[in-house]
């Protein structure tokens, strides 16, 4: 079997990929067990220390595991899915209930820990998702998230913001999709104001309590309609 000699850089990454197509286009089956690092590192043309890195991130992608004293086996001809992909594919149900957990603590910290800027920043952002309901869908969809952002944080914790970054692009395409099949606006451009309104007030007098009962009574009905469908 020969895999071909790399170009220079980057190396780890090529030989990566490389050694990825050969397991999951069946050159080694499940419970195979991978040539030596002197021998894969001569077949690819790079040191053994980068064959090594090679295999911690086939590794991590479940696709080999090391065993002492025996060698490298492969464990499986399909890479896991990273979070994101997870998240692109997973129920909009899963996502909501997931979002429920992150973002009811969020406005709860949000309320204890907001700043005058913050509270500046919720205002405004409401002010926009009230604009915004004399736009199309697709624009008021993107305000409404844009001041679930904003309450995020205003929590002031990178983990907390970092986790609804990642829920965002999933979350327009499905409150998008969720809006026009309900037709949520036909009556109310501005759906769900009351609510938006009660949470940036509770988060700008620093009541944590209301906060967190605000958005997790706002999320409940959305799921709710979710579970209607």
């Amino acid at each position: 079997m020969s895999l071909g000699a790399l170009r220079p850089s980057p190396l780890v990454e090529q030989a990566t990929q490389h050694l990825r197509e050969q397991i999951t286009g069946g050159e080694w089956a499940v419970g195979a067990k991978l040539p030596g690092e002197t021998a894969l590192a001569k077949t690819l043309g790079v040191g053994r220390s980068t064959v090594r890195e090679a295999l911690r991130a086939l590794a991590g992608a479940g696709l080999v595991q090391a065993r002492q004293g025996s060698g490298v086996f492969v464990i499986a001809t399909k890479p896991k899915e990273d979070w994101s992909t997870q998240l692109r594919q997973a129920v909009i149900t899963d996502v909501y209930e997931v979002r429920m957990l992150i973002e009811v603590e969020a406005a709860q910290l949000a309320a204890q820990r907001r700043t005058e800027e913050d509270v500046v920043a919720l205002q405004e952002a409401l002010i926009r998702r009230r604009d915004a309901a004399n736009a199309g869908n697709a624009a008021f969809v993107e305000a409404d998230i844009a001041l679930h952002e904003a309450v995020v944080a205003a929590a002031h914790n990178p983990v907390l913001t970092g986790l609804f970054t990642e829920f965002v692009p999933v979350l327009q395409r499905r409150l998008l999709d969720l809006v026009e099949l309900l037709s949520l606006r036909s009556d109310d451009p501005n759906h769900g104001d009351e609510g938006h309104a009660v949470l940036v007030n509770a988060v700008a007098r620093g009541d944590a309590e209301a906060a967190g009962r605000a958005l997790k009574d706002e999320l409940k009905q959305t799921l709710a309609l979710l579970h209607s469908l």
